[in-house]
């Protein structure tokens, strides 16, 4: 977990909520006071709820499965993208397609799309075509990346999603809740966080506090992923000695006998 203070939290705004008039009264116990119409957040819970995020999102990490990262709003876009790319974990800048998740299916037959396009235009046959279905082509690849390009290499279904700003978002929020996949999200006063497993209190609107909340979240994702690793070589090396104790011991027991 990565060690946030409360004055860390406080710099980047992340304790500052909507206009009262515009709050979810779910929010309610996340609110630590209202000051000149406007809701201040419990910094308090936000530490320990990004605390028990960060562990149960390292868990999932470290057993192998992804975690989606879902953000199409424009301050939160591509600082959300780089740190899912950088954690190499599936994401959703641009538009979030119905049925992402619960038409999974449909999605697979649109990235096989994308792969065949992006093949063919790698091959000879793809010069030959007309000037103008060319430019098609390339005009439809362009569109799938678009949309589809951050979970290209997905083969099946994430195990969590991570979101900011749950009002926004709330088709992929409901999809992950039908497959009963977990979510993890950063939310603001005027959400609701009865629909989100693991509720992170925060401003989901300025971009600090969603950069500080998403690379806390994205370090926590990166020592699951570490640890993995570690594990994988701790296993490997394990089965390397195994195989040579196997291989060793019938030569000396063989050496013995003759001796």
């Amino acid at each position: 977990m990565s060690n946030l203070t409360h004055k860390d939290l406080l710099d980047a705004g992340v304790h500052f909520g909507h206009l009262t008039r515009k709050w979810d009264p779910r929010m309610a116990p996340y609110i630590f006071m209202e000051k000149n119409g406007i809701h201040i957040l419990d910094l308090h819970q936000t530490l320990s709820s990004l605390e028990e995020a960060s562990n149960a999102a390292k868990n999932i990490v470290r057993s192998g499965r992804k975690i989606m990262f879902v953000a199409t709003k424009k301050q939160a876009r591509a600082l959300v993208k780089e740190e899912a790319e950088r954690l190499n974990m599936p994401f959703v800048t641009e538009r979030w397609l119905g049925g992402m998740l619960t038409n999974f299916a449909t999605i697979r037959k649109s990235l096989k799309k994308m792969s065949g396009i992006d093949k063919l235009m790698k091959e000879e046959a793809f010069k030959a075509l007309a000037k103008r279905e060319r430019l098609m082509k390339m005009r439809e690849k362009e569109k799938l990346e678009r949309l589809l390009g951050g979970i290209a290499d997905l083969t099946r279904l994430p195990a969590a999603l991570f979101v900011i700003d749950v009002k926004r978002e709330h088709i992929a929020v409901a999809e992950a809740k039908k497959l009963n996949i977990p979510v993890f999200a950063l939310c603001d006063t005027n959400s609701d966080p009865t629909s989100v497993d693991h509720v992170i209190p925060g401003n989901d609107d300025a971009y600090k506090s969603v950069e500080i909340i998403t690379k806390a979240f994205g370090k926590a994702v990166e020592e699951g992923l570490m640890e993995r690793k570690q594990e994988k070589e701790q296993k490997d090396r394990e089965k390397a000695e195994e195989e040579k104790r196997a291989v060793d011991e019938p030569k000396k027991e063989a050496a013995t006998k003759e001796a």
